[in-house]
């Protein structure tokens, strides 16, 4: 059952604002889901080192909403349509961002959010359980282990991850999960471009390619960010995901 304090109001009105500019509709469920949620950041930021916002309306805004332009943006592509049951995995997901709010809006999402860090690990299986959010699953591991793991090696139809490492970093770590022809998102802001340009040895070792360059539906003022789509295709090298450590210290 989801537990948690009645609705209050506009407490959400920033959030519910944003999902309609975005063309999301989120029912009386996802709003009680979110606000749950919303508690749950604000009671364990400290201990568990979340994020650097302590306002409500900053965290809705900066950290639901921007997840939700995420889902957006991938609908309109028509990477996940609406009703969607993909596989998803969400690396380095610390307060569960863009995972968990996209599952919250879309809940047909199979999702697995990966964490190394044990405080978020333990704050991301609260929220799940609180959320009462069945089709979510916690893992505590580094990426690189993530992607050796029988378990879920080459099971995924699409991996996300939000500001845990430059893109040939991030292409190492993300497509050993996908299955052969699944998907990388990857939301990235000013360096974009330069990231895409230094990535051509971990895309030809990895078997990936670049498949669009979406733009993310912010607000106006609003730093704007680029969603770079990679596919994997073709064999998937044993070699990598290579020891953990090493690719974030020696980029393909």
């Amino acid at each position: 059952m989801l537990a948690g304090r009645r609705m209050t109001g506009d407490r959400l009105s920033v959030l519910t604002a944003e999902a309609a500019r975005l063309g999301i509709d989120l029912d009386t469920r996802a709003r009680e889901r979110f606000e749950r949620y919303l508690d749950l950041v604000l009671d364990w930021n400290e201990r568990a080192g979340l994020t650097s916002l302590t306002d409500a309306a900053e965290i809705q805004r900066r950290h639901f909403a921007e997840s939700l332009s995420l889902l957006a943006a991938l609908r309109a592509a028509a990477i996940i349509p609406p009703g969607s049951t993909l596989r998803i995995a969400d690396l380095g997901s610390g307060g569960g961002f863009p995972g968990l709010p996209m599952l919250i809006a879309e809940p047909g999402l199979d999702l697995v959010l990966v964490e190394s860090h044990g405080r978020r690990a333990e704050f991301l299986r609260t929220v799940v359980e609180a959320l009462d959010l069945g089709r979510a699953k916690v893992v505590q591991a580094r990426a690189e282990d993530a992607g050796r793991g029988p378990m879920l090696r080459a099971t995924f139809d699409l991996v996300t991850a939000r500001a845990l490492a430059p893109l040939p970093v991030l292409i190492e770590y993300a497509l050993p999960l996908l299955k052969d022809g699944g998907l990388l998102v990857a939301p990235k802001g000013s360096r974009a471009e330069d990231e895409l340009a230094a990535s051509s040895g971990a895309l030809k070792a990895l078997g990936g390619e670049v498949r669009a360059t979406l733009e993310l539906p912010l607000p106006e003022g609003v730093p704007p960010q680029r969603v770079l789509v990679v596919r994997r295709t073709g064999r998937l090298d044993p070699l990598y995901p290579r020891r953990a450590g090493i690719p974030s210290r020696q980029p393909l």
